[in-house]
């Protein structure tokens, strides 16, 4: 009776949070009011510092202090972007109208506050950008972090993001229509009755939360600007070479932007010092200038509401148009608007007094409008947008008319030199070609078989028993098994082929392959998704195995595909940052591929590469896998792997020893020489291309870099890597025997195995037979400690272990179990090793296991430290 209780409380709540039409209203409220106060506090807190930067500059001689409080505050602002949120970078209007066009990038809270607080620390420095793109980022990203806490729809949490979007931008220029226009025109040309009744109500709470909490009225007619202008008919032509001007220009400062973004990363440093970069010339550029200059946010009331004169305005343009091409370039977390309008004023300023001394008939501060609106419009693409956003800001109905003509005259001008967004081409400078007319599952049906299927499967042998697969599955969460004969795929057995024998048809002492499905339909890693739902669908089954000519690779079921849909509608696919290049391969040698699977071994250090090598020799002839070995060569992280010259001299002596074991040991060997800025990324892509089961890499036993476990490497590759990892810390008293002509193969004559019961110890025991299988000398000890608090030890693990290396791994060699009592199972193993004189000790550890109790002084860390055998940490296979 309790579980339907639940099951009722449960069905109440998920129909209760249903993307409903009241629900989105509730959220857009909350999105409009959150959105706001992150606004108000980007302005106070970019304030803030903008005043102490200022006044720094007064108490201490200013070309000393910008540059120095430039570079201090852009070094910060890089290391929290690398460091925590690299989606935070840029303006960030590009990042949520690629999201809004199904792109799959990241936005979440954590980015919302990185994207903040790095916004903040920009502004301050003095580098010329603006807080409008970071708060519609930050908006955006506020939204679609809480879209994720209710069980929401996709289309849902689109229209909460450009809720979001449009609220932020409200704030920022204290405009609700402003907000709701950007969204419609630029980021979401949506003109839907629920999305645009989100983004109204965000947008309108948005204003409304900023002005009061801005300390402005809610009358629109009380605002800091007061523009009273005329138009009169023959000032058309001037507000057409307005236009005509600001377009031009507009064109100019985009391929500025694009080529300055360009430059930057050619440069061979981090994004810390990018931005460091750019607030050091800033600073030096400020300090330089006269005093006007040091209060950015003032520089557009000066040119709007003053009397300048030409030829400070003249300086103003040309020192804001540089300089917001060296702080965006960069990187830096900062927008386009600002910048655009103050770049208008003094165009449309310019063209103003032009007229005034030609005709007398308007002010030169009415021109500086409406060249804001031109300018924007020619910059960003959105006329209206650009209209509305004066419009609200002066309430000067005069405006409308001069406005539209400069604007829309301006936008025809630049798009004509140069077509498209801006927005648009940041992000394909970024590698992402947006194409909003996509849908989000036209894009998910062209990932690759190979990018959605689990990589380790359980199998099952030919000549097993139907009772031993109906154990198989249930010892398994698989629902489906290959079947193999001598490594090659030749059945599939599910759980509907087991109904045979209920039904009486069969046996359970048959063998499978009575019950099996033979010639399996198949696929290949390149197979498109629209080709693997076409098979399912034909065929009516529901998983499909994976081959590489005849070798099975992975497989992919509709649990498969539909965690993958799940992980792509969540943005779990490519990062919105400019992709690592891939390493190069410039050597490659390769043996027939008759293995069941692939060892990968990485080779770095030829003094202990002889003995990596000969285990996993053992490792393969014992499980018939063939053996990938792995030199990775390092360079310089701003050359191109595909187009460094390097020497491979001594890789290939390396590799040489490599195929001198296979031989000897006849099994299949692959060699490979890859060129890469780091070998944990080589090692992945390696792993990736040649469908890796296993890889097995060296470690020296410690580590010198600050916040590692094992080291840079190794902590990647255990955390990211789906196959097995095996890592070896040889021991000093390893034995080495000559056979067959000076070959040297490693044997350990004393293993011990400690076991705890749980699945880690058991991947340890899987592979403890390769290791003595040749060497009927060795002697096993398998343990388990007990604490002393425990009055009875259960020796039930113990005792099945050993009976599945007699039993089923045929492990002739002396298997004995040993409990023990210690208050430290660390301490207890360590012990046991130094009696028994161990040439080795097996650990099993998860993935995050390892790691974790390496942290904590546990088990791995204290053993590895206090043997000097051997020790083998093993990592099972990921499989989510």
């Amino acid at each position: 009776m309790p579980q339907y209780r639940n099951l009722f409380v449960n069905k109440y709540f998920r129909d209760f949070w249903q993307p409903r039409r009241g629900l989105a209203i509730a959220e857009a409220c909350i999105i409009g009011v959150v959105a706001a106060l992150s606004a108000v506090f980007l302005r106070f807190s970019s304030g803030w510092l903008g005043t102490f930067r200022v006044s720094t500059s007064y108490a201490i001689p200013a070309f000393l202090a910008l540059p120095l409080i430039g570079v201090s505050f852009g070094f910060l602002t890089g290391f929290l972007v690398e460091r925590f949120a690299p989606e935070a970078s840029g303006s960030g209007v590009p990042q949520v109208k690629a999201s809004l066009a199904n792109i799959p990038i990241r936005l979440s809270w954590r980015v919302a506050a990185v994207k903040l607080v790095s916004a903040i620390l920009t502004l301050g420095s003095g580098m010329t950008l603006g807080r409008q793109g970071p708060t519609v980022h930050v908006g955006a990203a506020l939204a679609a972090g809480m879209s994720r806490v209710f069980p929401t729809s996709p289309d849902h949490r689109r229209q909460m993001i450009a809720a979001g979007a449009g609220a932020g931008l409200a704030a920022a220029f204290n405009a609700p229509i402003t907000g709701i226009l950007f969204v419609v025109e630029e980021l979401l040309q949506d003109l839907s009755g629920l999305t645009l009744g989100t983004a109204i109500i965000a947008s309108f709470i948005g204003g409304v939360v900023s002005r009061l909490l801005g300390g402005r009225s809610l009358q629109l007619n009380l605002e800091l600007i007061d523009s009273k202008s005329s138009f009169i008919i023959t000032e058309l032509p001037f507000y057409l070479f307005l236009g005509i001007l600001a377009g031009l220009l507009a064109a100019l400062f985009r391929k500025g932007l694009l080529l300055s973004l360009s430059y930057y990363r050619k440069l061979p440093v981090g994004l810390p010092l990018r931005i460091a970069l750019a607030g050091l010339i800033s600073g030096i550029a400020i300090a330089m200038l006269p005093e006007l200059f040091r209060n950015n946010t003032g520089l557009r009331e000066f040119i709007i509401a003053g009397q300048p004169s030409v030829s400070k305005v003249i300086l103003v343009f040309v020192a804001e148009f540089i300089l917001t091409l060296v702080a965006f370039g960069s990187g830096a977390p900062g927008g386009l608007f600002a910048p655009s309008l103050i770049l208008g004023s003094c165009l449309g300023y310019l063209v103003g007094v032009a007229e005034f001394n030609i005709l007398g008939l308007s002010s030169p501060n009415t021109y500086a409008l409406v060249g804001m609106g031109a300018f924007f419009s020619a910059v960003s693409k959105v006329p209206i947008t650009a209209i509305m956003i004066i419009f609200e800001i002066t309430t000067d109905f005069n405006l409308v008319l001069p406005l539209m003509i400069g604007s829309v005259t301006s936008y025809l001008v630049a798009d004509k030199l140069i077509p498209g967004s801006l927005y648009t081409k940041l992000l394909q400078l970024n590698g992402i070609d947006i194409d909003t007319e996509v849908p989000i599952n036209a894009r998910f049906i062209q990932l690759t078989a190979q990018e959605v299927m689990q990589r380790q499967v359980e199998t099952l042998q030919e000549e097993m028993t139907v009772d031993e697969a109906i154990q198989a599955f249930s010892n398994s969460t698989q629902r489906g098994f290959p079947i193999l004969e001598n490594g090659k795929l030749v059945g599939i057995v599910t759980q509907s082929d087991l109904m045979k024998i209920r039904e009486g048809k069969l046996s359970r002492d048959a063998p499978i392959r009575e019950i099996m499905t033979s010639h399996p339909v198949t696929i290949t890693p390149k197979h498109t998704l629209s080709n693997v739902f076409y098979l399912l669908d034909r065929h009516q089954i529901s998983r499909l195995p994976v081959l590489e000519g005849r070798r099975l690779v992975g497989m992919i079921s509709r649990g498969d595909i539909i965690r993958a849909e799940a992980n792509y509608l969540n943005c779990k696919g490519t990062p919105n940052q400019p992709k690592i290049k891939p390493s190069y391969i410039v050597y490659q040698t390769q043996s027939p591929s008759v293995g069941r699977g692939r060892l990968l071994v990485l080779i770095a250090n030829p003094q202990t590469a002889d003995t990596l090598l000969d285990i996993a020799a053992q490792i393969a002839q014992y499980n018939s896998y063939e053996v990938e070995c792995l030199q990775v060569i390092i360079i310089s992280p701003h050359n191109n792997p595909a187009e460094t010259p390097v020497k491979t001299a001594q890789s290939r002596k390396l590799l040489l020893s490599a195929e001198i074991v296979g031989k000897k040991w006849k099994i299949p060997v692959h060699t490979q020489i890859r060129v890469a800025h780091n070998v944990a990324n080589a090692t992945l892509e390696t792993i990736k291309d040649r469908n890796i089961n296993k890889v097995l890499m060296g470690w020296k036993g410690g580590t010198s870099t600050p916040g590692r476990i094992f080291g840079n490497v190794v902590d990647t590759i255990i955390r990211q890597a789906s196959c097995e990892v095996i890592l070896v810390k040889l021991g000093k008293n390893l034995n080495a025997t000559l056979k067959d002509n000076s070959f040297i193969t490693t044997s350990f004559n004393r293993c011990l195995l400690p076991m705890a019961g749980g699945p880690n110890s058991k991947i340890a025991l899987n592979l403890l037979p390769a290791l003595v299988v040749s060497n009927q000398k060795s002697r096993i000890t398998l343990t388990q400690v007990f604490p002393f608090s425990e009055t009875k030890t259960d020796l039930t693990v113990l005792q099945a272990a050993r009976h599945q290396l007699v039993d089923t791994y045929k492990v002739s060699n002396q298997v004995t179990t040993i409990p023990i009592r210690a208050d430290s199972v660390a301490q207890g193993i360590i012990n046991l090793v130094k009696t028994k004189k161990s040439d080795v000790v097996l650990l099993g550890a998860s993935r995050e296991g390892m790691l974790q109790q390496a942290v904590k002084g546990n088990i791995p860390e204290a053993i590895v430290y206090g043997v000097d055998c051997t020790v083998i940490l093993v990592r099972g296979m990921i499989t989510e």
